[in-house]
């Protein structure tokens, strides 16, 4: 029973790290492999960097696609598509 008692705090104290930091971390991962997934030709996205841009291209052999911008067109990884900034963007152009 003391063998336990001394590893509680460090049991205890996983448990928090687990639940505030790293379950959530995961879940946001899925969702956002979720939403990089979901892209399909026409969705107007916003990446990473802040170049606004519509998805006219999809490769699924590399997972990157082509942004069409004001200056052209430009390859990206679908990782760098931004999901907060995108959905927000969606949303706004809806309620317009």
């Amino acid at each position: 029973m003391e063998g336990i008692s001394q590893f509680l705090p460090f049991i205890l104290m996983f448990v928090v790290v687990y639940f505030f930091m790293i379950a959530p971390q995961m879940k946001r991962q899925k969702k956002e492999k979720k939403f990089a997934s979901e892209l399909k030709r026409g969705d107007r996205v916003i990446t990473k960097s802040g170049m606004h841009g519509k998805v006219v291209d999809l490769n699924d052999k590399d997972n990157s696609c082509v942004i069409e911008t004001l200056a052209g067109k430009i390859k990206f990884e679908r990782s760098s598509i931004s999901m907060e900034m995108s959905s927000a963007l969606t949303k706004t152009e809806v309620t317009k």
